[in-house]
């Protein structure tokens, strides 16, 4: 009997023991995760975009305890990795960041990162990450998701569309606040002086201001312009370029609901060697000479083959489905 009541005293005090370091160890636990959000909170305080190596990497995102999501985007800046569109995805990046700090909507249960290779090359290796730029949200429960790493390639790096898909994993709205730009104010402006200061220079002879050619030439490159989306890219200012499926440097946007700055020029261009082409086989019918007549149709003929073609096959590149096609596909 004497036994019996020495194993349940020794059974009692050892249940005791348990839960006194089960409680301990929930207390450093919590405080554990206070002082991980106090570190973050005063990061934040100075940068929005926090810079990550390994050992933070590990430290604020894969250990536990976590009651807030980390984004972060996973780059290479230095010029030797020559990485073009990572430089333009880190300010897009950084607008966002800049816009959540200092928003009604800030608060610490998210937090934006970034991590270079050169600073973290272990941390690709452990996320088996082999290009540049990548944006990733780490929720504050579980592991990431598909959906958790942004699609860059479909829908571009700009500040909008990061936010809208920061939105979309974490229920929180971000509102895009733009630093302004005042260099097309200043463009403008120095265009109108030259422009002014020309017409008083010339204010006794005006006869070039009813040149047909000269309103001409002005009026198709303005056509040009538009035509190519440049009001496109004055409203949504999306990337110079971006980074391709297969890890290169993309010049025309896979999809027909986005372009890049680039593929504007390359679009214009276009657009200016068949109407070169079309000048010249209309021309070539008023040739006083029957072989300049003959060379300016031929050559006039080629332009618009050629380029027709190389612009009818970037459009069917973007509109997937699309069956035609003349000399290129």
């Amino acid at each position: 009997m004497r036994v019996l009541v020495k194993i349940a005293i020794l059974i009692a005090i050892s249940l005791c023991l348990f839960h006194h370091v089960q409680s301990q160890a929930k207390g450093k636990g919590s405080q554990t995760l206070s002082e991980k959000v106090q570190q973050l909170l005063d990061m934040n305080a100075k940068r929005p975009v926090m810079r990550f190596n390994g050992n933070r990497f590990r430290d604020f995102v894969k250990s536990a305890p976590r009651n807030y999501s980390v984004v972060i985007m996973f780059t290479a800046m230095a010029p030797a990795r020559q990485c073009v569109i990572c430089r333009h995805a880190h300010d897009e990046y950084t607008i966002v960041a800049n816009s959540y700090r200092y928003s009604q909507t800030y608060s610490n249960k998210l937090f934006f990162a970034m991590v270079d290779f050169d600073e973290g090359s272990d941390v690709f290796q452990m996320l088996r990450l082999n290009t540049a730029p990548v944006f990733i949200h780490f929720p504050a429960k579980g592991k990431p998701k598909p959906a958790d790493t942004m699609d860059i390639q479909r829908v571009g790096v700009s500040a909008e569309v990061i936010g809208k898909w920061i939105q979309e994993r974490t229920d929180i709205q971000i509102r895009i606040f733009r630093p302004p730009n005042y260099s097309a104010t200043v463009a403008i402006l120095m265009l109108t002086a030259f422009v002014g200061g020309f017409l008083y220079l010339r204010r006794n002879n005006l006869d070039f201001l009813y040149n047909k050619q000269m309103w001409g030439f002005l009026a198709v490159i303005f056509c040009f312009a538009m035509v190519s989306g440049q009001m496109w890219n004055h409203i949504r200012s999306p990337p110079f370029v971006h980074k391709g499926q297969n890890g290169g440097i993309a010049y025309i946007h896979g999809s027909s609901q986005g372009q890049l700055v680039i593929e504007t020029y390359i679009v214009m261009f276009l657009n200016a060697m068949i109407v070169a082409g079309m000048i010249l086989l209309t021309e070539s019918g008023w040739q006083s000479d029957p072989r300049k007549g003959k060379i300016a149709a031929v050559v006039g003929l080629v332009l618009v083959a050629v380029f027709f073609s190389l612009i009818l096959s970037i459009f069917r590149s973007k509109a997937q489905g699309y069956p035609y096609s003349f000399l290129f596909k």
